[in-house]
């Protein structure tokens, strides 16, 4: 941090150090005042040129100097020198923004005092929390949402005598076979690689479908609260996409959109029974590990797939696939550029999945207490804490998914085993075409009351999930960051 004051005015601004050049203290009490009434004592501030920090920063200190702080117009980075270069230099040196030059220097004018120093950075941010109540507020939210749609469309089809809303009728795509899962994680996987070789091409495909797949209006009537929320739910879209790279705000409406496509993606994809949320969650696990651990070994730069197509260049567009919250306690690194506290989309919505699927399997055995939906979202919380844990005793980033699939996958077997009702749990609910007409049915389960047989044309299925995978399977491609 560079501290400039003049005349009882004091600003901040962002610098660059390296710690192997004179290091820099803790605090600002404890920073040397560099003051400009004497030549030995100045701190020279020189433009970005050709030649190395090591060579500026000797011709600075045979000068005099007592600091040397360089103006780069181009993104800033950690000055480095050969390892002999480190000892024969006594002065600190860094790198500050060639606009925050031209602002103190228009501010403050020649009588500037400086100070230099650097904060430690802590490890443990408030951000967390923020980031933990939000994934399990949607994780909550979306499962109850997909069990209450089951109980209102199972209640239609006994009151109505069969004539209530079928799952593909609402606009759902349930997967039902281990062949469509192991298509749908190859899609994601192709599409994950395609971004990374093709990123500045796709960034702009994918910003629009997810823009749009984070809300949906179904059975339009022109009413006068269907235009109302229309032009809302657009209205939040454009703005995001006008705004989505100003830092300092638009993270809030991001992660509102984020936090709507999360409930709307674990509403429209059904899971038709445990065998399936097992495959299927399994095969994002090893997906996970492998674009996180894996993949550094594989790419030029060793940084994985995964965080660079989730974060994006340096320099251009970031996708929207992670909630971002600022860390509060790192005010300043915010100077120079907002950090946040990430979350995938897919640490929310593969978990929900299965969240999802045991919500419906309360309404399908009447369970008023909803043990399976509670003890799944406790399950998902004691995952997210320990990928917390591991984060920071680590230092690194976690694929969140090595822990949250275990932890809810494990948990929802127990409690099925417990009360007896592993097999039931295991089965599930099973659509497939028979018949000559191709109606989808469902498998009769322990209770009656629960029994639906849906009745669907063939027309109108492949509809449906040309539509729904197209809304659906793209965006979350790129959400297992």
């Amino acid at each position: 941090v560079l501290q400039i004051s003049a005349g009882g005015l004091d600003r901040k601004y962002c610098i660059v150090n390296n710690q192997s050049w004179t290091p820099l203290s803790q605090t600002l009490d404890d920073a040397v005042r560099i003051s400009p009434d004497v030549v030995k004592g100045k701190a020279l501030v020189v433009r970005r040129g050709n030649c190395s920090f090591s060579q500026k920063a000797l011709v600075a200190q045979s000068l005099g100097a007592t600091t040397l702080l360089i103006a780069s117009t181009i993104p800033l980075i950690i000055p480095s020198a050969n390892d002999s270069d480190y000892a024969k230099v006594h002065i600190p040196l860094a790198l500050m923004r060639n606009r925050d030059f031209l602002e103190a220097q228009k501010e403050f004018g020649e009588g500037m005092l400086v100070k230099l120093y650097a904060p430690p950075h802590s490890k443990i941010d408030p951000s967390i929390a923020v980031i933990l109540l939000i994934s399990m507020v949607t994780i909550v939210l979306g499962g109850y949402w997909s069990g209450a749609c089951e109980r209102d469309r199972l209640n239609s089809g006994v009151t109505e005598g069969g004539g209530g809303e079928s799952k593909a009728d609402s606009g759902e795509l349930f997967l039902y076979s281990p062949l469509k899962v192991v298509v749908f994680v190859a899609m994601m996987c192709g599409m994950l690689v395609l971004m990374y070789y093709f990123y500045n091409v796709l960034a702009f495909v994918y910003l629009v479908v997810a823009s749009f797949s984070s809300f949906s209006i179904r059975n339009w009537n022109f009413s006068v609260r269907s235009i109302i929320l229309a032009a809302v739910c657009i209205s939040i879209a454009v703005v995001w996409g006008v705004y989505r790279n100003e830092e300092r705000w638009i993270w809030i409406l991001q992660d509102l959109l984020g936090i709507a496509f999360c409930l709307n993606f674990m509403k429209t994809i059904s899971l038709s029974n445990f065998k399936i949320c097992v495959i299927l969650l399994s095969l994002l696990l090893v997906y996970d590990v492998f674009f996180v651990f894996i993949t550094p070994f594989l790419t030029k730069d060793g940084v994985s797939i995964m965080v660079q197509v989730a974060l994006g260049p340096a320099s251009g567009e970031k996708l929207p696939v992670v909630m971002r919250v600022p860390r509060f306690s790192a005010w300043a690194q915010n100077l120079c550029g907002m950090q946040f506290s990430i979350l995938g989309y897919g640490d929310i919505i593969v978990p929900g999945l299965l969240v999802a699927y045991c919500s419906r399997f309360d309404v399908w055995i009447n369970s008023s207490k909803k043990i399976y939906f509670v003890s799944c979202c406790i399950a998902y919380l004691l995952g997210m804490i320990l990928t917390f844990a591991v984060m920071l005793l680590s230092g690194m980033g976690q694929p969140a998914l090595l822990y949250l699939v275990p932890f809810t996958l494990i948990t929802s077997t127990v409690v099925a085993a417990c009360r007896g009702e592993l097999k039931q749990f295991w089965a599930g609910t099973t659509y497939e075409v028979s018949g000559p007409e191709r109606d989808f049915q469902q498998s009769t389960l322990p209770k009656p009351e629960v029994l639906c047989l849906l009745q669907i044309r063939e027309d109108t299925v492949i509809f449906t999930n040309m539509n729904n995978t197209f809304m659906a399977i793209i965006p979350v491609c790129l959400c297992i960051a």
